[in-house]
């Protein structure tokens, strides 16, 4: 076991309190800091070994993949941690985006290979060629986008509008089944003119502002609004389901489901991709044709994941991946035993933990016993065994599925 340290992603939407005030930095931070990753993809590996002197975990693990991975994970996933653990902060909304599934994001990713269109171009649309499914869970009271509600509904919104400009958006979403109305709906939204955009998107924010308190979703768009106030992703924003959440709940986004995250602090697990295809809400690339190609135009009528109990002090988010798994201990004075075996990551949220190996420590370790206070995480190598947590904190433990 090592001690591992993440690196943060600073991103406009970002907080400039959450994820310093986590590490026991100073806050206001100089610049927005979104995400905390925990994980060896190579756009931002974390440090093994901590800061000083530390090893980037993309290159401890091609120095010693059997060791530190394991022969199951090796034999499902070839030499590379197959999961990313993140701590989000939005302080404003995420984009509009979906994520592919795993034979779109090998055949984008190859297709802009062959095109020579450099990596880090501001063009490129596929960071890698991995999917991207994702589950995050709720620290701090926590606003979501999840996914599309039921068209019909979602048409009795839009007409209670009285928006004439959205009068064949609301007929396509009635026309057919869900799938065919959300399709039409929303390629019409997202391929719209920017002549109708600059003069609809405004009436619809007006009149959605004199209905905020018959719906959250009008409220939704006022807040969009001064940030994006001709785009139309603030409509397609009103045909998704605005979940509330409480620490401890979750959500789950399998590939080709439109979200965005709102507002507020989670743990985040992912296959370890950075893939995000966008369609609106953000001054960043958005790859319309793409993003429809992907998107699963299907109604999500509960996106909510809630903790399921393990054992005492346990609870897990099961999800149908094997990419990742994430559990939740809660210490509080004896050891607590956590499953999982192969490569982990172990981070510290509250209090105050002891994590110890199983009978010293294995390869791949440097110390069998590590504490870890807020804001600390570590590496397990997949030879250590099980983990045992004592003390007084609460720690999240990322692995294989």
């Amino acid at each position: 076991m090592r001690r591992l340290e993440g690196r943060v992603r600073h991103y406009a939407w970002g907080s400039r309190t959450a994820l310093a005030q986590l590490q026991g930095r100073p806050a206001p931070t100089a610049r927005p800091e979104a995400e905390l990753w925990l994980g060896a993809h190579p756009t931002a590996p974390a440090l093994l070994g901590g800061p000083a002197g530390g090893v980037p975990l993309t290159d401890a693990l091609a120095a010693d993949p059997a060791g530190l991975l394991g022969p199951a994970c090796l034999a499902g996933f070839g030499p590379r941690l197959p999961f990313l653990l993140k701590v989000l902060a939005a302080d404003q909304p995420l984009s509009l985006q979906a994520h592919p599934d795993a034979a779109q994001a090998a055949t984008g990713f190859a297709a802009e290979e062959a095109a020579g269109v450099p990596r880090d171009a501001p063009h490129r649309t596929y960071a890698d060629a991995w999917h991207k499914p994702e589950l995050l869970v709720a620290v701090s009271d926590f606003e979501a986008l999840c996914g599309f509600r039921d068209p019909r509904r979602s048409a009795d919104l839009l007409a209670a509008l009285d928006v004439p400009a959205l009068a064949d958006v609301v007929e396509a979403l009635t026309t057919g089944g869900p799938a065919t109305g959300l399709r039409a709906a929303v390629r019409q939204l997202l391929t719209m003119p920017a002549e109708w955009c600059a003069r609809a998107v405004p009436a619809v924010v007006a009149a959605a502002e004199r209905l905020s308190a018959a719906h959250p979703t009008y409220a939704l768009a006022g807040r969009l609004a001064p940030s994006y106030p001709a785009d139309a992703g603030i409509v397609v924003a009103m045909l998704l389901n605005l979940v509330r959440l409480a620490p401890g709940e979750g959500v789950w986004m399998p590939a080709g489901n439109l979200h965005a995250y709102v507002a507020g602090v989670g743990v985040e697990i992912m296959a370890a991709s950075d893939n995000v295809l966008r369609g609106g809400l953000t001054p960043k690339h958005v790859n319309v044709p793409e993003l429809l190609r992907v998107l699963r135009f299907e109604v999500l009528a509960d996106p909510v994941v809630r903790p399921r109990p393990l054992a005492a002090g346990l609870a897990a988010w099961p999800v149908p991946v094997a990419d990742f798994a994430l559990i939740r201990a809660r210490a509080d004075g004896p050891p607590i035993e956590l499953p999982g075996t192969g490569p982990r990551v172990l981070l510290c949220l509250a209090g105050s933990v002891r994590c110890r190996e199983a009978g010293g420590p294995a390869a791949g370790s440097s110390l069998g016993t590590l504490a870890l206070a807020r804001g600390q995480a570590a590496f397990v190598p997949a030879g250590a065994g099980p983990v045992t947590v004592a003390g007084r904190g609460e720690l999240y433990q990322a692995s294989v599925g």
